[in-house]
């Protein structure tokens, strides 16, 4: 299973979905796989620390490979880190891959994600984190990914941006990946006692849009859970956030089989 935690606006919380869904994941005996693929390189921070400044290899040696042909390049097992944290690995990212991008872009590579990612053997689940805008390392996350997941966090620019994200992710699905399914929309940062967040969620759904049942709180912990490099289940687990991204990933599981089921009967 591939999902990709996409939205074009910054800000919504989409490398802390991507790493704390992960971690829950991994901490279920599920070998996990996170893929950073914003130069920004927020997820591989956040799960390695300190650890993150001495990486030998990075996304950037990956995709590099593509644009330097080489006779024997390297696998892309020689490109994912492990972590501190039982059955969860990363490939991780660094601000060069910036560079890398227009190039990537102009030579159509944007397949290769995919391609490597199809090939690779034993992981259960693999979380694609995104750069906030929609270019070739956001495509290529989208046409690799089985299912996307759109962080939100009730502002209302970021919900007028929505029908646009929908409409893009549509448009590659049709050109690119017909099986990329919209998992939901996700309730990042929710005040349930503040009016307009309740409003702006009431009418989503009220507009037909996947808005998932479990949402996220705001919480001053998630600092400390960034500061430390220690996902929310492995720094606090009956914290009320560790709390909610559990029944997130829960409903997203129960979703997916729900799917697979609905899928095989079609089959049959």
């Amino acid at each position: 299973m591939k999902r990709v935690v996409f939205n074009q606006k910054g800000g919504v919380g989409k490398s802390t979905i991507t790493c704390n869904l992960a971690a829950i994941s991994a901490s279920r005996g599920q070998r996990t796989l996170v893929v950073d693929l914003d130069p920004q390189a927020n997820s591989t921070r956040y799960l390695l620390g300190a650890g993150a400044d001495s990486l030998e290899h990075t996304a950037t040696g990956f995709f590099d490979q593509m644009l330097n042909f080489k006779l024997r390049p390297l696998p892309t097992e020689d490109f994912i880190t492990a972590t501190p944290f039982e059955y969860l690995h990363l490939l991780p990212a660094d601000p060069a891959l910036e560079e890398l991008q227009a190039k990537l872009e102009s030579r159509y590579k944007i397949y290769k994600l995919r391609e490597a990612l199809d090939a690779l053997d034993g992981y259960d689940q693999i979380w694609i984190d995104t750069p906030p805008a929609l270019h070739f390392y956001t495509r290529s996350a989208l046409i690799a990914a089985d299912a996307c997941l759109i962080p939100f966090d009730c502002d209302e620019f970021a919900r007028r941006a929505l029908y646009t994200l929908l409409d893009n992710v549509a448009e590659i699905r049709v050109d690119h990946n017909s099986d990329l399914a919209i998992e939901g929309i996700v309730v990042n940062q929710y005040q349930p006692r503040a009016s307009l967040p309740r409003q702006v969620v009431e009418e989503l759904r009220a507009e037909g849009l996947p808005v998932l049942g479990s949402h996220l709180s705001a919480s001053v912990k998630i600092k400390e859970s960034h500061q430390q490099a220690r996902p929310m289940i492995h720094l606090d687990r009956n914290h009320k956030l560790a709390q909610e991204f559990g029944a997130l990933y829960d409903e997203l599981e129960a979703a997916r089989k729900k799917r697979a089921k609905t899928e095989a009967r079609k089959r049959a």
